[in-house]
């Protein structure tokens, strides 16, 4: 409950493709390339764990893992500093102005906005210094070795919906409005859901 009592009413987002118009994983990369142009040799790799993943030779996890190999032997501080910039260029001319709308407007009224994305919370926290919001969840990384390396499970499907929880701690609460991509679990545990298709919003059918 909040602090008068109530149920907290929570707005879930997910961020590629839906408050984001586009992919942040290949995008992020893009932007490496103009810092670091050597590790244009990492699109090899990112092609193949893409096809592995497309015919599902590949758990989500493990390709999470694996195609963000582009990021090796760059510090977390690094990472951070990178995309610090990248978020920057990319706020708010290239975000769903719509939904950006509908998003201020449910935080007036008392919403808390949450966004679950199955990006890496390594380089998409600096966003949410420029659009600030309740919480967030991304797929989490450790530094090891000079790569990084998934802790758990990447944030995607039922792993969201389990991050939210955790981030409530036990206070009642609930799914008022869900935006996404594509048909997944916080759609379906939503009140009302859309989808977001070429950055228009339609209901969800569950």
């Amino acid at each position: 409950m909040d602090e008068n009592g109530d149920i907290i009413k929570v707005v879930v987002f997910d961020l590629n493709l839906t408050f984001y118009k586009k992919s942040s994983k290949e995008e992020f990369f893009k932007f490496l390339l103009t810092k670091e142009p050597s590790r244009i040799h990492y699109i090899f790799q990112m092609m193949y764990f893409k096809l592995l993943k497309k015919v599902n030779w590949i758990r989500k996890t493990e390709f999470k893992e694996n195609f963000f190999n582009y990021l090796d032997h760059l510090r977390p501080d690094q990472v951070n500093a990178y995309a610090t910039e990248y978020w920057k260029q990319e706020y708010p001319d290239n975000f769903n102005l719509e939904l950006k709308q509908r998003f201020d407007k449910l935080k007036e009224e008392g919403a808390q906005l949450y966004c679950a994305t199955g990006g890496l919370e390594l380089y998409v926290k600096p966003l949410f210094d420029l659009y600030p919001i309740n919480g967030f969840a991304g797929t989490v990384v450790k530094y090891e070795d000079g790569t990084y390396k998934v802790v758990g499970k990447a944030c995607k499907d039922e792993e969201k919906l389990q991050r939210i929880a955790a981030y409530f701690k036990g206070k009642p609460y609930k799914i008022i409005e869900a935006y996404s991509d594509s048909k997944e679990a916080i759609l379906d545990k939503a009140d009302k859901a859309y989808l977001i298709k070429d950055n228009k919003i339609t209901p969800y059918k569950k």
